[in-house]
């Protein structure tokens, strides 16, 4: 394979833990280059994360190779050939690198693949998902390119390699990677073949497990703008199969651009939030099916289905009452999720009252601190009332009182509210 560019070795790929990993490989008569990702962004001026590399050796030579070098070496994956080293730094830190040999497709099921190990790079390349993911670097910097895939990374194009229903009959997984491939690299209007062939494969979507799903779209949510990228996924069909709940397209579009207006994280979950339409019971199904970590599910439900409603109009008593009840934070995302529900409808820009009304909601939510209601249930017991559901009415009415004056009044303020009330029957 002949290299069709040279690029000047970048930090992540001369620093030492990298260097021990390539010349431990070197040393015993393997090529190595690195694949992937890394590749991708190095070209894209992107940061890269983990490293992949490929290899003509099999995994038994290259773990030879690491454990002579003094590498551990892990067999994460042997029976994809995949082996994983670790090298600790200088400081102690650690850094992983994921060695594959080279690969064919043997079988394939429509998610796991049955493979052979090879020394043809060209076919390891044509199993891979994406021409811009099909990109070999070796240590000098030569880039190898079987597949085209560096116009296309140039471009802003994602491209399969390959006929695209063949690649998804492979593996359906590829259709999630697809779109969040779309939402992060694709600057090009989508390909057309690539959105048959994944409008053709969506009934396969309910065979994929939470996990994944839950992986792939929310990378996908966290690009910069993930708007495009779920409109289409949404017009190929893959939630009909996938995510039911998941038609609120526009009011997700609507909100990264208030995000980036109120220097807000981009946000996964709010920005799931935003694309579903259901009640708490159906964020809690969505959060199972996408298999949530319990933090996550309450958040989503809140998010989605929150206590309070929270709106424009939200002003004085009201304000502090739903502050109070929901906090600062999740305050600040709902007024972004409403904000971008009316955007969404219509019913707001940046010149309407309602705008600037969610920029003070927002700037409200930013400057809340919390308060502790300065009375408890044995406050009410004291003052005669009996056990049971009176001391609780009594106490939030009590609770009312003390919000609707902006929580000015102290301990003896409210205890003397709380001892008038019960006194007159009020609290009963």
């Amino acid at each position: 394979m002949t290299p069709v560019e040279k690029i000047k070795p970048q930090d992540w790929m001369t620093r030492p833990a990298t260097r021990a990993v390539m010349a431990a490989l070197a040393a015993s008569g393997a090529t190595a280059r690195f694949v992937g990702g890394c590749v991708r962004d190095a070209l894209l001026r992107r940061a890269v994360g983990d490293i992949d590399i490929a290899t003509d050796a099999a995994p038994d030579a290259v773990i030879a190779a690491l454990e002579k070098a003094k590498i551990r070496a892990i067999p994460t994956g042997l029976a994809h050939g995949t082996v994983t080293a670790v090298v600790a730094d200088a400081t102690g830190e650690k850094h992983q690198f994921e060695i594959t040999t080279l690969r064919r497709d043997v079988e394939t099921d429509g998610r796991h693949a049955r493979v052979a190990f090879t020394d043809d790079w060209a076919a390891d390349a044509a199993r891979r998902d994406f021409t811009m993911n099909a990109l070999f670097l070796d240590m000098d910097g030569r880039l190898y390119d079987p597949c085209g895939g560096l116009d296309d990374a140039k471009r802003g194009r994602v491209r399969f390699v390959g006929d695209p229903a063949l690649r998804l009959e492979e593996d359906v997984l590829r259709l999630l990677r697809y779109f969040r491939f779309f939402a992060h690299y694709d600057r090009a209007p989508a390909d057309a073949a690539a959105l048959a062939a994944c409008r053709a494969a969506a009934p396969q979507l309910p065979g994929l497990s939470g996990e994944r799903v839950r992986q792939e779209l929310l990378k996908l949510l966290a690009a910069p703008d993930p708007g495009p990228a779920v409109k289409l996924m949404a017009e190929a069909g893959a939630f009909a199969h996938l995510l039911p709940e998941a038609t609120a397209v526009a009011r997700l579009a609507a909100l990264p651009a208030l995000e980036r207006r109120e220097g807000a994280r981009r946000d996964p979950l709010r920005r799931l939030a935003a694309l579903i339409e259901v009640h708490a019971a159906g964020a809690e199904q969505v959060a199972a099916r996408l298999r949530l970590s319990n933090m996550e599910k309450t958040r989503l439900t809140a998010l989605a289905a929150p206590e309070l409603p929270v709106m424009a109009g939200l002003s004085g008593g009201l304000l502090n009452r739903v502050l109070h009840r929901l906090g600062g934070p999740l305050m600040r995302d709902l007024a972004l999720l409403a904000w971008a529900d009316d955007a969404a409808n219509g019913q707001a820009d940046d010149q309407t009252a309602d705008d600037q009304a969610y920029v003070r909601l927002i700037a409200a939510a930013d400057c809340w601190r919390p308060r502790v209601f300065p009375l408890t249930g044995q406050d009410a017991l004291a003052f005669g009332l009996p056990p049971g559901p009176a001391v609780g009415r009594a106490l939030a009415a009590a609770e009312d009182w003390w919000i609707e004056r902006g929580f000015a009044p102290d301990r003896d303020a409210c205890l003397a509210y709380l001892r008038d009330m019960i006194s007159t029957g009020d609290a009963a």
